[in-house]
């Protein structure tokens, strides 16, 4: 009987028939016991060819993760460091700020004091005759202020700070100049022989601005100066306690 076909030669298993008899294979000697000394070497080799695969990628890994970590501990460390900055500037603008009050009330304080500051109208002069003084030659029965020693061309001093509101004439004052101080009061100056400034002017203390004399109701040259709550007359206050509280030594 004539055979069609290959029974009479040998295939070679396919790869995956191979596989499967080699685990089927490596299964029974397991059960036996011979496995151990057969089985060792062959799953070694295996296992060396698996893990030469993957150490690469471990290692990149690694590398990968310590890149992160240096780049986060970069930025934390550019972080604090900006942070620092900041805090650095905002102290400095601080103290700077701080410096600017200090200096700015040092001014204020200054032109205080620089506005408060009085003179004598009359340097080294004295008072001749007192506030209240009584006599016929005033028309009040009393002395509206007091009179400087001085002969006719004495310079007439600005006692502060403030603005002339009258100049001129005066009746029984002669030549007058009346200021409104810079703190609400006002200051008459009479019997002058000369006027140096005119209504409307600003001021400054120890500015001359006149010159003494004997025009008006006089007996002699002197220089009559009052202190007023007002610009006119009848309003008179002590001018001695007024230049006292200013500091001027009368």
């Amino acid at each position: 009987m004539a055979f069609t076909g290959v029974s009479g030669k040998h295939r070679r298993p396919s790869r995956m028939k191979r596989t499967s008899a080699h685990a089927a294979g490596i299964a029974a000697l397991a059960t036996t016991g011979v496995v151990g000394s057969l089985a060792a070497p062959a799953l070694a080799a295996e296992n060396s060819v698996e893990q030469t695969g993957l150490t690469p990628v471990v290692t990149l890994g690694d590398q990968a993760a310590e890149q992160v970590d240096a780049q986060a501990a970069a930025q934390q460390q550019a972080a604090a460091e900006q942070l620092a900055e900041e805090i650095a500037h905002a102290k400095a603008a601080a103290r700077a700020a701080a410096a600017r009050k200090a200096e700015e009330r040092a001014a204020r304080e200054a032109e205080r004091k620089r506005l408060n500051t009085f003179v004598s109208p009359i340097t080294g002069s004295y008072v001749s005759t007192g506030y209240l003084a009584s006599s016929s030659l005033w028309s009040s029965g009393s002395h509206t202020g007091i009179d400087f020693h001085a002969s006719t061309g004495t310079t007439v001093h600005a006692v502060g700070y403030g603005t002339v509101v009258d100049t001129g004439w005066g009746g029984a004052y002669g030549n007058q100049i009346v200021i409104k101080m810079d703190d609400g009061t006002y200051t008459q100056y009479g019997h002058l022989s000369s006027i140096g400034v005119s209504v409307g002017q600003r001021v400054v203390t120890g500015q001359q601005i006149g010159l003494s004399g004997a025009t008006g109701n006089v007996t002699g040259a002197h220089l009559h100066f009052e202190a007023r709550t007002t610009a006119e007359y009848g309003s008179d206050i002590d001018p001695v306690a007024y230049l006292r509280s200013h500091g001027v030594n009368v």
